[in-house]
């Protein structure tokens, strides 16, 4: 399962939300357009699939390519959130490794 924006705002003020679903690289070049981004896909037949190539409109300084529909949307939503999410995995790997090595009576 891939990482969806789901309620994806008409607003840019609302949150996005994260859960477990399937997505389409349309729906999310919709969602990156609305942010000010923009996706190109290309076929790379050297990794037998896609690359995808980001862009954040106004400043061609702020892009990046990634292999996957769900690790580009990640990659913008990080860039709009400040890497909300990538903290947001480093808190979670700290707290299941205090989990692994605390020990009940």
């Amino acid at each position: 399962m891939n990482l969806f924006l789901q309620n994806i705002s008409t607003s840019q003020n609302e949150p996005i939300i994260w859960v477990a679903n399937m997505f389409k690289i349309t729906e999310i070049k919709s969602w990156a357009k609305t942010w000010g981004y923009s996706i190109l896909k290309e076929k790379d037949d050297s990794i037998n699939g896609a690359s995808y190539y980001w862009m954040k409109n106004d400043d061609p300084n702020v892009s990046g390519v990634e292999l996957s529909v769900s690790k580009v949307a990640r990659a913008i939503y990080n860039n709009i959130t400040n890497n909300e999410f990538v903290e947001h995995q480093k808190e979670f790997l700290e707290k299941q490794q205090d989990v692994k090595f605390s020990t009940t009576d």
